[in-house]
């Protein structure tokens, strides 16, 4: 299990998360779980209801329907978060490539931190954006 501290630092390296101020990040390292994925392992079926997002924290995954391959999100990425901010069936699915850890937050806690800090709503809304504007976004419910 990663420390808090541990936590906090690799969310400073999210780009999601990269205005957000030290104490809100320890108050969101708290709240965050914890996967661990060996190669070959689905973490998200297409098709599924999805409620949560996923940073990654070591290794890399592959977001794919069927064969194609989407993306291949690494280090210190994010996928699922539009999941988790309109919980809807996933139009992707999600393997790891590689043995791979990462940090989850569910929608209703998402929602409930988004509630009480404005920092968090503003920097995934300014994640999106950014996303958005590169052709970078994923397929909804990745």
């Amino acid at each position: 299990m990663l420390l808090t501290i541990e936590k906090v630092m690799m969310l400073r390296a999210v780009s999601m998360f990269e205005d957000t101020g030290e104490g809100i990040l320890a108050e969101v390292a708290s709240i965050l779980g914890e996967v661990e994925a060996k190669a070959g392992d689905r973490l998200v079926e297409e098709g599924d209801f999805g409620t949560t997002m996923y940073v990654i924290v070591e290794g890399q995954v592959r977001v794919h329907t069927g064969e194609q391959t989407i993306a291949v999100p690494g280090e210190r990425d994010v996928f699922g978060e539009l999941s988790a901010l309109d919980p809807e069936r996933r139009s992707a699915s999600v393997t790891a490539v590689c043995d791979t850890r990462l940090l989850s937050l569910d929608h209703e806690v998402l929602f409930e931190l988004m509630s009480e800090r404005m920092e968090v709503a503003w920097g995934i809304i300014r994640f999106l954006c950014r996303r958005y504007h590169r052709g970078v976004g994923l397929a909804r419910g990745e």
